[in-house]
């Protein structure tokens, strides 16, 4: 049985996207064969891994709205162990096209239960809000990810984004955990991130992952070729940053994945 993670913080520009798709391709790199869905309207996950979103007929918004099945939508990408369910501009909809569904909150969760025994990881890129789409992949998810980035307004939202959890948790997914944050767009040469970063940790205490992943510009640079950092430049800091952070995440479900190379090391 595989583990749904969504990655999510309805703050905008915090490496949300960046975090999903590089995240992914460390553990598929790991060889867990994992799932990315693009959930965001932006689609900016399925750009980021190589697809031109014009070229896309079955996506997660047919899914949402009941006109396709999510094994249909379904591609690979270039790495081994990474499929993607890739989204499109037509997403920007499908919240209002949801309204009179039956159990429109559980949409996603009933999608994908099919595929859970498929992959050890299904990684859900949320989009930045909290409205129907996010709701519907935390009610699908075992935990969420929160990125925050070392910047002045790093806590700014975050109480509204653990307010939904808890509802969430109260009417929907009870077993919703919070899998950890990771401090994104660390600059070590700076005070200010230090503090953030010294802050969240106050806020977080030990749900605080021990990788932070630095400013880098090959890691910006990926997406535009439509490559994760792995792919793009597997040598640059921000590649080895999400390696590691998906080492920490398969320590800390180590009875899900007693065999796996990191563990070993």
């Amino acid at each position: 049985m595989g583990k749904v993670i969504s990655i999510a913080n309805q703050k905008g520009g915090v490496g949300k996207t960046t975090s999903s798709i590089n995240l992914a391709a460390s553990l598929a790199a790991i060889e867990h064969p994992t799932l990315i869905i693009d959930i965001d309207p932006q689609s900016n996950t399925t750009s980021g891994l190589g697809i031109d979103t014009s070229t896309v007929t079955n996506s997660i918004y047919e899914v949402m709205i009941g006109s396709a099945e999510i094994s249909d939508t379904i591609r690979q990408t270039e790495l081994d162990f990474l499929d993607l369910v890739p989204a499109h501009i037509n997403l920007v909809g499908a919240e209002i096209e949801m309204i009179d569904r039956e159990q429109r909150e559980r949409i996603l969760t009933k999608a994908i239960s099919e595929l859970r025994d498929k992959y050890d990881f299904i990684i859900i890129d949320c989009p930045p809000s909290l409205g129907l789409l996010t709701i519907n992949a935390l009610t699908a998810s075992d935990s969420i990810v929160i990125p925050v980035q070392c910047e002045y307004f790093a806590l700014e939202g975050l109480g509204q984004l653990l307010n939904t959890i808890k509802i969430v948790r109260q009417h929907l997914n009870p077993s919703l955990d919070i899998e950890g944050v990771v401090l994104t767009m660390y600059d070590t040469r700076t005070r200010l991130s230090n503090q953030v970063a010294d802050e969240v940790k106050r806020y977080f205490d030990d749900r605080v992952f021990k990788t932070v992943i630095a400013r880098n510009v090959r890691l910006a640079e990926a997406p535009s070729f439509g490559k994760p950092a792995l792919l793009y430049d597997s040598t640059s800091v921000g590649a080895k940053n999400y390696l590691a952070l998906a080492g920490e995440i398969i320590k800390r479900n180590r009875k899900l994945f007693k065999n796996s190379p990191v563990l070993t090391k």
